[in-house]
């Protein structure tokens, strides 16, 4: 895209024909033109749009208004289908509870990047199949194989989401980093969106509680099912439509929580030898191992999509080298653990799920971390290692539909 924007610098409909085709590789190929070329009006301008920041908060065009308040009440009539239908709330949510939300995003994305009718009822279509599939499994409360498959839906939900966020360009790169970036910049907006609601629902409760009048029946049965499936609606658009509000924020947090958690990291695995803890013979503890490795995963490839486009190296990258390195340590226990458990005791659905996912984990960890080291020692550009973590995306996707559609019929719904 460098070389195409070199030679129609002076055609504005192409540029502008090439910008929207592909808005961060755009971006991407112009600030490094920018570099070499300083003093041509075109870059000037291009330079100028594109980092261009509001001043004041933009709420949106007429229709984005109108579609996140239908968004917001659709998702919570979903939520509301138990008590309309008379539908046992423990079958229903367990497997529904990512059609809640995700399908009101893709749809906002699938409008927004104006996705053809072909490609908008290809999503249709997957999303009409998982909601059918997981439906008609059997109501077995006790099968592993059954709620392996309720707990990876919302991975695949997030894998389609992530196709309608990057549009016509979902085979590209770029648009899976820019995704990994909404996701961070929508965390921060959710929990701050999230903060304001519960001080609002605080003060409201006290208000009404003085004057004699019980909230709690129209919260559970209302407030919370409307509310909470629209703080991540509501962070979407906001992030959107302002995405100076939290495009500062997301960096900060990530340096400052990156070498927190490293330290807290190192200090664990020396808690653990000293404590005599083990995830070889304790099963929660096992678990929470992998919770904790699955978030620190997430944390260091938000702060990779989040520096990526850096073209220098600072201590943040450093840091993220030596988290990267000791979060492979982590998985190399949490994969012993499970291999350990299953030469033991043999396999069952949950075992293998953990095993294939550790391994997954593992692989990924490592390209990054080499990657990151081929950065630090200046033998490869920062952008190398964005490309390791976006390449993988598609593999937990393939892993998430073996789960669901495999797994259950594999080990006879058991």
């Amino acid at each position: 895209m460098k070389e195409e924007i070199l030679t129609h610098l002076d055609d504005p409909a192409f540029l502008e024909k090439l910008y929207r085709s592909n808005k961060s590789q755009f971006k991407e190929s112009l600030l490094e033109i920018k570099k070499e070329q300083t003093s041509n009006p075109a870059i000037e301008f291009w330079n100028a749009r594109l980092s261009y920041e509001s001043p004041s908060i933009s709420w949106g065009s007429k229709n984005e208004l109108i579609y996140v308040a239908i968004g917001c009440f659709i998702a919570g009539m979903i939520g509301k289908i138990p008590d309309i239908f008379s539908i046992s709330p423990d079958f229903f949510l367990p497997r529904n509870i990512g059609f809640v939300v995700f399908p009101v995003l893709i749809a906002y994305f699938a409008w927004k990047n104006a996705l053809s009718r072909q490609a908008i009822g290809i999503l249709a279509g997957i999303i009409s199949i998982c909601i059918t599939y997981i439906n008609v499994l059997p109501d077995n409360s006790d099968s592993d194989s059954i709620a392996l498959a309720c707990i990876h839906l919302p991975l695949l939900l997030w894998a389609i989401l992530g196709i309608s966020f990057s549009g016509n360009n979902f085979r590209s790169l770029n648009p899976r980093l820019e995704f990994l970036r909404f996701n961070g910049d929508a965390a921060v907006m959710c929990v701050v969106l999230g903060i304001a609601g519960a001080l609002l629902m605080a003060i409201t409760f006290g208000l009404f509680e003085l004057i004699g009048i019980n909230m709690e029946p129209i919260f559970e049965k209302y407030i919370l099912v409307f509310g909470l499936p629209s703080v991540p609606i509501l962070a979407t658009f906001l992030t959107q439509t302002n995405p100076q509000l939290v495009n500062k924020v997301t960096p900060i947090v990530a340096k400052l929580f990156s070498p927190a958690v490293l330290i807290m990291l190192v200090l664990y695995i020396g808690a653990i030898i000293y404590s005599g803890k083990d995830p070889y013979n304790d099963r929660e503890f096992l678990l929470i191992f992998n919770l904790l490795l699955i978030g620190v995963m997430a944390l260091i490839f938000f702060s990779i999509a989040e520096n990526s486009e850096k073209g220098k190296i600072t201590l943040d990258i450093w840091v993220l080298f030596f988290l990267s390195l000791v979060s492979i340590i982590v998985n190399g226990i949490a994969l012993s653990a499970i291999i350990f458990r299953i030469s033991e005791w043999g396999f069952t659905p949950n075992r293998l799920a953990v095993l294939v996912a550790n391994i997954l984990i593992l692989i990924h960890l490592v390209l990054v971390t080499y990657r990151l080291f081929k950065t630090v020692s200046k033998k490869s550009d920062l952008a190398e290692v964005g490309v390791a973590v976006a390449k993988f995306i598609p593999i937990y996707f393939i892993w998430g539909l073996i789960v669901i559609f495999i797994f259950p019929i594999a080990f006879s719904f058991q």
